[in-house]
């Protein structure tokens, strides 16, 4: 089965798209879209993440499928896997503590340590059962975070709330993450553990995903099935909105369902101009970012903390970060407030896309 060369254009488009709405010159002057809803709904932004752990997804059904296929021992595999989520996790730590890493306080949870989690459980579900297996455990998931959410008593709160730090996620956060979760919020983290739930179903609907790309079906009904597939899911999503609403935060049901129906939508499109229709001219800039997913976002995210460490003089004479300089004295007078933090962001892609660009030439692709 060939390398499916929308897949890693449609990994690349996210990552670089995670990198822009990641980095504005200022928080204070983000465009709606590039930032993320204030609680429920949805923006541009809050497609991003579960648009990656559904790649993932699909990703394990080819990294897996053909070893398995070929009967090689389970053990090897389940070596491989734990390797790779405790590498992953471990990233993130290192990006949540640089530089100082205070071990009292540093965030355990993040997105590398999402995404290492839903790896983890997708991959083992993956392995030890086949579709209507994963396809069970991709509905019980949501079934069981959605019934906590609403029926359990969270003490001081209630049953069936969802509100900011009132809820059973938030619960289970402060119980088990307290002191070290998202600086911003301190009492519940957007990345907390039982959000995470939800979050490997979505990893799981793209597993359910390479399935199907990897069936003997024509490239054309596999782009039917995936623009089908996942319009059902967008309306399922939508209409469970009026019970259970779409929230990235805290990663509902309805938010899961909804997003991987998007998800698949948009696969579709990748597949078949590119794997079907053959244009690939245009996907070079995402092969580039997509070739090198993690790699990039630990650098890019490392970047940032870097760019904000080093001290300049402002011209009034007090000291900032360099972005703050280079936004103030720089971007926003030649180009506003609003845009110049966007062009911030764009040169940022940009710097990396060409960093990224030394490794794809020299056709060196970190596996993690």
């Amino acid at each position: 089965m060939n390398r499916l060369t929308s897949l890693d254009a449609f990994r690349g488009a996210t990552i670089a798209a995670m990198i822009l709405v990641n980095n504005p010159g200022s928080w204070s002057y983000v465009y709606k879209q590039l930032g993320h809803a204030s609680w429920h709904g949805w923006t541009f932004t809050d497609v991003i993440f579960p648009f990656f752990l559904f790649i993932v997804g699909v990703a394990i059904v080819y990294a897996f499928s053909k070893k398995v296929e070929s009967g090689a021992p389970k053990k090897d595999l389940y070596v491989k896997v734990i390797r790779r989520t405790v590498i992953i996790f471990a990233l993130g730590l290192l990006i949540n503590g640089f530089p100082y890493y205070d071990l009292s306080s540093i965030r355990i949870m993040g997105v590398l340590q999402r995404i290492a989690i839903c790896y983890l459980i997708a991959s083992i579900i993956f392995l030890t059962g086949g579709i209507r297996w994963q396809a069970m455990w991709s509905v019980i998931l949501l079934l069981v975070y959605w019934a906590f959410m609403e029926f359990y008593p969270v003490p001081g709160v209630g049953a069936g709330l969802y509100e900011p730090g009132k809820n059973f996620a938030a619960y289970i956060d402060s119980l088990v993450l307290s002191g070290h979760m998202w600086t911003v919020t301190q009492t519940w983290d957007p990345e907390g553990l039982f959000s995470t739930l939800p979050a490997i179903s979505t990893t799981l609907f793209g597993v359910l995903t390479g399935h199907l790309l990897r069936s003997e079906k024509t490239p054309i009904e596999k782009t039917m099935l995936l623009l089908i597939i996942g319009n059902a899911a967008m309306f399922i999503g939508a209409v469970w909105d009026g019970w259970l609403p779409i929230n990235k935060n805290i990663w509902t049901s309805s938010y899961a369902v909804f997003m991987g129906g998007l998800a698949l939508v948009c696969l579709a499109f990748f597949y078949y101009i590119i794997d079907i229709k053959g244009y690939k001219k245009f996907t070079q800039p995402f092969l580039v970012y997509g070739m090198n997913a993690i790699t990039v976002y630990v650098l890019s995210e490392l970047g940032a903390r870097i760019v904000n460490i080093i001290t300049v003089t402002m011209p009034d004479g007090t000291k900032a970060g360099l972005r703050q300089y280079l936004f103030e004295t720089v971007l926003a007078p030649f180009f506003g407030y609003m845009n110049g933090s966007l062009t911030y962001a764009i040169m940022y892609i940009i710097l990396f896309y060409l960093l990224m660009l030394i490794l794809y030439k020299k056709k060196i692709f970190i596996k993690i």
